[in-house]
């Protein structure tokens, strides 16, 4: 398996350098990461759940992709390669907000990203790659909000952060 590597950064999204994607997580590293939310054109979130195989926070619902732009690579871009990877999903895509958060994972993993979230509208089924997806479900985000105030556990650490900056009207 080739080793990935993603795009050190400073606060300002500067980039300073690249890093083995495995050691940055473990040693906390700020670097640059791509976020994708999908909306129906029922006004409906697309959710996946993350397979039980990946490497942290398994088995938790999230927002349609994330991922980590490749050396080199710009967000845009990385964001449309994930989306299409782990959805199947071809659709124009925004940058709606960036933000840095930093929290603490399983397996001793630390997420340190400047996230760059990007969304877009598309009706197309998805068809997630099993390596990547277990499920996905569309739900409305007042019944998401709702969700997140019941259970936050399970969702990914970064999914309500993400879904609190959203400005949702529906």
């Amino acid at each position: 398996m080739e080793k990935e590597y993603v795009v050190l950064v400073d606060e300002k999204d500067k980039e300073i350098g690249t890093m083995e994607k495995m050691q940055a997580h473990h040693e906390g590293k700020l670097h640059r990461a791509v976020s994708v939310i999908i909306f129906n054109s029922k006004k409906e979130m697309l959710l996946q759940k993350r397979a039980d195989i990946k490497y942290h926070s398994a088995g938790l619902w999230s927002n349609a992709c994330c991922s980590h732009p490749r050396p080199g690579e710009k967000a845009i871009d990385a964001a449309k390669r994930r989306l299409y990877e782990e959805m199947g999903i071809r659709c124009e895509l925004q940058e709606m907000f960036n933000f840095t958060y930093d929290v603490k994972l399983d397996n001793n993993l630390q997420e340190h990203e400047f996230d760059h979230v990007f969304a877009g509208i598309s009706d197309d089924t998805p068809l997630p790659d099993p390596m990547e997806v277990s499920a996905y479900k569309y739900l409305a985000t007042a019944d998401i909000k709702m969700q997140l105030k019941e259970d936050a556990n399970r969702f990914s650490a970064w999914f309500p952060l993400i879904f609190g900056h959203i400005n949702i009207t529906n």
